[in-house]
C-alpha cells in the first residue's frame, strides 16, 4: 500500500472518519489497508455527525461515495473497486461530485451532513488531522492583524471574550506591561458540548494556526493548550498534532491537563488551575486576564472555536461580513433526547430550527435548552444563532441545543439544572454559594404546594447582576425561562400533578 505525507492529495483514496478508535473503526481501517495495494487509506477526525461514525468515504477523480458504519467484511470489495478504476456504488449512502482538490468535506444533498454549512468544520472528516503538509498555515506569513476590522466575537463559556470583540482582549494584552501568553481553553467536563472537541480531533492544525496568529499579533512567545485531565486519548492525539505542526508554527503550545470539574473550564478558573491552585474558583474582576492573567502576565484566553474562526478569517476574509453584528459562523452541538448527537455549523442568518434536521429525536419535540447546562428553556427554535439574538431571547450562547421530548417535565428539567449549579459553584461569592441553594429550595416549594414566582424572579435578578462566577449568574436562567414557557406546569405541580406523568416526586 502507498502511504506518505501527500497521500490525501492523490486519487483514489479511502478516508475513514471516526471520533474514536472503536473496534469497528479499527477493523475497517485494518481491512482496507490489508486489501489496498495502491490506494491510500487515511483515518481522519470525526465529521461531527455521530450517527455516521465511522464514515467511510471512497474518492476518485472528483467523486466520493459515502458509506455509514459499514461492515468490515464489505471493505475489501470497496477497495478493489477503487483500484480497478471505478467508484464503488453498491451499498453507498450517496455519491457526491466535487472539486478533486477540495480541502473541505463534500456535502451530500440530504442527511445530517447537509445541515448548515461546513466552513470551520470543512476539514473535519476530510483532511488527515496529523498531516501538517495538507494544511496551509497562515501564521507564518500573517498575524491576526488581518482580521482586526471584522468584529469577530469570542465563542464559548471558556472564552475570556465570550460574545465580545476579541480585538478588545488582544489590544489590552498588547498595551499591558509584561510578556503576554496565549491560553487555548479546551477544558470541558461535560460530554454534551462537542464543538471544541470536534475541531481539536478533526482540524487541530486550524486551531493551532489561529492560536499562533494571535500570539504573533500580541507579541506572545508562550502558549498553553489547556485540557481536561481525564481526556487522556485526546491529550496524546494533540501532542502528536503539536509535534507535527511545530516546524510550521512561530509559537508552539505546551499541553497542560487540569481537573475534570465544570467550573475549571471558566476562563479565570482555568488560570487558577494552570497555576496549580488547591481550590479552583474564578477570580474577581477587574483586572481581566488580558491585564493580569497567568502568573500575572497579560493573557489571551480563547476557546478552540474562536481560534479556528480567527484562522478562517485570515485565510478567507471575504467570507466574513464586517457589517454583521456577529460575523462568521457558530458551531452548535445538538444533543438531548436524540438517537445520536451532532455538531453542525450555522451562519448568522440561519436558524436554530435547523438543529431538528441534524438528528433523529426519540419522541416528539417539546422544549429545548439552548446554551449548555445553564442555558435557557424554550419551545421556539426560530431564532438566529447569533449572540445578540440568543441573548435577546434569554438563551445561552455556549453552542449547545438540547432537544427534549414530550416525556420531559419542565419543572424537573429546571430543577435538575438548579441543583447542578448549587453543587458545582465554587462558593466564592454569596450569590453563587447561597443564591443557588435558595433557588433549589424555592423549586422544592413548588412540589410542596407553594409557587413564589415573584420571589424566584427577584432572586434571579440579584444573582445575575451580582455573582462573580458564570455559574451563579446563569443558574436562574433555566428556571425563569421555564416559568416563562411552562407556567401552567409549575402551577399544576403545586396541586400535586405532573402533566408529563414522568416527574420525580421531589428535587
Amino acid at each position: 500500500m502507498t502511504r506518505g505525507k501527500d497521500a490525501v492529495d492523490r486519487s483514489p483514496v479511502v478516508r475513514v472518519a471516526t471520533e474514536a478508535a472503536t473496534n469497528n473503526s479499527k477493523q475497517i481501517i485494518t481491512a482496507a489497508r490489508d486489501t489496498a495495494d495502491s490506494v491510500p487509506v487515511i483515518r481522519t477526525g470525526a465529521t461531527g455527525i455521530t450517527e455516521s461514525d465511522p464514515l467511510v468515504m471512497a474518492s476518485r477523480a472528483g467523486q466520493t461515495a459515502f458509506f455509514t458504519d459499514p461492515k468490515p467484511s464489505v471493505i475489501s470489495d470497496l477497495v478493489d473497486t477503487l483500484e480497478t478504476g471505478s467508484i464503488p456504488t453498491v451499498g453507498a449512502d450517496t455519491i457526491v461530485d466535487h472539486d478533486p482538490e477540495t480541502t473541505s468535506l463534500p456535502v451530500p444533498d440530504t442527511g445530517p451532513l447537509s445541515v448548515g454549512r461546513r466552513s470551520v468544520l470543512g476539514p473535519c472528516g476530510w483532511l488527515d488531522p496529523l498531516n501538517s503538509t495538507e494544511w496551509t498555515f497562515v501564521a507564518t506569513e500573517q498575524t491576526a492583524e488581518a482580521v482586526t476590522d471584522i468584529g469577530l466575537l469570542g465563542r464559548g463559556r471558556g472564552d475570556a471574550a465570550a460574545d465580545k470583540p476579541v480585538t478588545d482582549v488582544w489590544e489590552a494584552a498588547r498595551r499591558t506591561d509584561g510578556d503576554p501568553v496565549i491560553v487555548v481553553n479546551a477544558n470541558e467536563s461535560s460530554d454534551t458540548p462537542r464543538a471544541d472537541r470536534t475541531l481539536l480531533a478533526g482540524a487541530p492544525m486550524a486551531v493551532l494556526d489561529g492560536m499562533a496568529a494571535v500570539a504573533e499579533y500580541v507579541g506572545a512567545d508562550d502558549a498553553v493548550l489547556y485540557l481536561n485531565e481525564t481526556d487522556v486519548e485526546l491529550h496524546r492525539f494533540l501532542q502528536k498534532a503539536v509535534n507535527a505542526a511545530a516546524e510550521e508554527l512561530p509559537v508552539v503550545p505546551q499541553l497542560v491537563a487540569a481537573p475534570d470539574v465544570y467550573r475549571a473550564g471558566a476562563p479565570t478558573a482555568a488560570l487558577e488551575a494552570l497555576e496549580g491552585a488547591d481550590r479552583i474558583e474564578p477570580r474577581l474582576q477587574p483586572p481581566p486576564p488580558a491585564e493580569y492573567g497567568l502568573y500575572g502576565r497579560p493573557t489571551v484566553v480563547h476557546t478552540p472555536r474562536t481560534f479556528a474562526q480567527v484562522q478562517r478569517a485570515i485565510r478567507e476574509p471575504d467570507a466574513f461580513d464586517a457589517e454583521c453584528a456577529d460575523p462568521g459562523t457558530r458551531l452548535v452541538t445538538v444533543a438531548g433526547d436524540v438517537a445520536s448527537p451532532a455538531t453542525i455549523e450555522l451562519a448568522s442568518g440561519g436558524s436554530l430550527e435547523a438543529t431538528l434536521d441534524a438528528v433523529e429525536m426519540t419522541g416528539t419535540f417539546k422544549l429545548a435548552c439552548v446554551g449548555g447546562i445553564l442555558g435557557g428553556i424554550t419551545r421556539d427554535l426560530d431564532i438566529a444563532p447569533t449572540a445578540q439574538s440568543l441573548r435577546a431571547a434569554d438563551l445561552g450562547t455556549d453552542g449547545v441545543v438540547e432537544l427534549l421530548n414530550e416525556k420531559r417535565c419542565a419543572v424537573a428539567t429546571a430543577g435538575e439544572r438548579a441543583k447542578f449549579a448549587a453543587t458545582e459553584n465554587s462558593g466564592r461569592c454569596v450569590p453563587g454559594r447561597e443564591g443557588t441553594k435558595q433557588l433549589v429550595e424555592l423549586l422544592r416549594d413548588v412540589y410542596r404546594g407553594s409557587f413564589e414566582t415573584d420571589e424566584i424572579r427577584e432572586l434571579g435578578r440579584v444573582m445575575s447582576r451580582s455573582s462573580n462566577c458564570q455559574i451563579g449568574a446563569h443558574a436562574p436562567r433555566p428556571v425563569t425561562t421555564a416559568i416563562d414557557e411552562f407556567e401552567p406546569e409549575f402551577r399544576a405541580h403545586t396541586d400535586g400533578r405532573c402533566d408529563s406523568g414522568t416527574c420525580m416526586e421531589k428535587l
